[in-house]
């Protein structure tokens, strides 16, 4: 679907791994001054991290930032939304963040979908995080180098830091102590353990006891952490436990149960369908993908080829449809398919009219056209029918020669003119008023309106010079 202007704008960076909860802050208070130095923002709300909801399962470096603008009447002259965003992404330049702004409807719609917050995402799927890790990190060197690629970030599957207690077994033993025991220590006093719950009105909050921070607060505090054996013995945790600092990964990702690693790119100044193939074909040619790992395209581009496959069978099932409905009308062939012929030339002007504005091929400019070959058929079904009349009232005056051909065929004609021409106006009068509005939504409807607009042009024109000159061809060809 084409771009919609939803009035907010949502910036959605990913910072590197390791990030700490006060530089997550400190770079959300940064970014959220530096968009709001642009004149039309009028509130920037920001978050890191994910919410206290099992379905936004986000990681700290994840920044979700919403910004509302002020209303257009204040926008400086000759300011676009498309304008906007570039203005934003070089105010917003802050080492080690990709920039992504996207709206936040469309990007809800899109992560729920696909998982994927940019317009498009690759998904490396395989065996060895290591080795995903890898590859995405070579496919997003390579997709930063293909024109209309504004970033690319691939997600880091290594650089999270981990507190490993692994228990010593003969040690614990000695003191009369089993896995069990020790793992209850470990959860109650580092985890907490809830031990009852108070009520204050129609709130209940759990009671959680464990020991304070300080006595936790780094590796080797932990080591000496005190715990009281089976037989009152004072021991410290160091003493039944091997406690170390290791990597691995910050979050783990998986799809059709494989790992995965996905890769963000957003585009912007470029059309998505080009983008994606030239993306595909370096990232063919420059990656080397091994055996047992797959590559996935998604996102908006998951969207686009799954509304190719369907207008592969949409539109040529409304082209038989059109062809069955003008046979049971005619009853002839030949002329079926003279109406058919005619559906071809009459989408010209919604073509030239879609190359005028500027407006990429969509789904919605894909309904309009399917629309406009409709009233284009209706046109030339009206059109023949009065021409047929004409001729069958001289037929039936005995007159078959080629003269009265060609006055029957002008005076259907001429007698089509005045209703066409209403019609036309009907139309254009119902449409032209979309393609002047504005507002949220009005990028779709304008797409939609626009092929029924330029058809209007030449559609009429086709049926009334050139349905009656094929006409002529056909009745001529058998008067002899």
């Amino acid at each position: 679907m084409p771009p919609m202007d939803e009035g907010d704008l949502l910036y959605m960076p990913t910072a590197l791994p390791m990030l700490s909860a006060g530089k997550a802050s400190e770079l959300l208070q940064q970014t959220d001054r530096l968009i709001k130095t642009v004149p039309e923002v009028a509130r920037v709300f920001g978050k890191a991290g994910r919410a206290e909801t099992a379905t936004d399962p986000a990681p700290i470096e994840m920044f979700e930032t919403t910004i509302q603008f002020k209303p257009r009447s204040e926008w400086r002259p000759g300011m676009t939304p498309d304008k906007l965003v570039e203005e934003l992404d070089r105010a917003v330049k802050v080492p080690g963040l990709a920039n992504i702004w996207v709206p936040p409807i469309r990007n809800r719609i899109d992560m729920l979908a696909t998982g994927i917050k940019s317009p498009v995402g690759i998904k490396v799927g395989g065996a060895s995080l290591a080795e995903i890790e890898r590859l995405t990190t070579q496919i997003e060197r390579v997709v930063k180098e293909v024109p209309g690629v504004s970033s690319a970030l691939a997600e880091r599957l290594t650089g999270g830091r981990y507190i490993d207690v692994n228990i010593d077994r003969d040690a614990a033993a000695r003191f009369g102590m089993n896995i069990a025991d020790v793992q209850s220590v470990v959860s109650a006093a580092i985890g907490g353990e809830n031990v009852g719950e108070t009520i204050e009105g129609l709130a209940r909050y759990p009671i959680n006891v464990r020991y304070p921070r300080e006595l936790r607060d780094s590796v080797q505090k932990l080591r000496e952490l005190p715990i009281v054996g089976p037989r009152a013995q004072r021991l410290s945790l160091g003493d039944v436990a091997q406690i170390r600092i290791s990597d691995g990964p910050p979050m783990l990702k998986s799809e059709n149960a494989r790992l995965s690693g996905w890769v963000y790119v957003d585009i912007r100044g470029r059309d998505l369908a080009r983008t994606v193939h030239d993306m595909q074909k370096a990232v063919g040619e420059q990656v080397k993908m091994p055996t047992g790992y797959s590559l996935a395209w998604s996102g908006q581009f998951e969207y686009m080829e799954r509304a190719a496959a369907k207008m592969k069978i949409v539109v040529p099932f409304t082209l038989m449809i059109i062809f069955l409905l003008l046979y049971l009308t005619f009853r002839r062939v030949d002329e079926a398919l003279l109406i058919m012929a005619t559906l071809p030339f009459a989408l010209v002007g919604g073509i030239w009219l879609l190359w005028l504005l500027g407006y990429n091929l969509s789904v919605a400019g894909a309904v309009g056209f399917i629309a406009l070959a409709g009233v284009s058929a209706e046109f030339g079904v009206i059109m023949l029918l009065y021409l047929k009349h004409a001729w069958e009232e001289r037929q039936e005056k005995g007159l078959s020669d080629n003269v009265a051909l060609g006055d029957a065929i002008r005076e259907g004609a001429v007698l089509r003119v005045r209703p066409k021409a209403m019609t036309v106006a009907v139309i254009l009068a119902g449409l032209l008023p979309i393609m002047w509005g504005g507002g949220t939504g009005s990028e779709v409807m304008q797409r939609i309106a626009a092929p029924m607009v330029g058809g209007m042009i030449t559609a009429p024109l086709l049926s009334m010079f050139l349905v009656p000159a094929a006409y002529w061809l056909m009745r001529r060809r058998k008067s002899h």
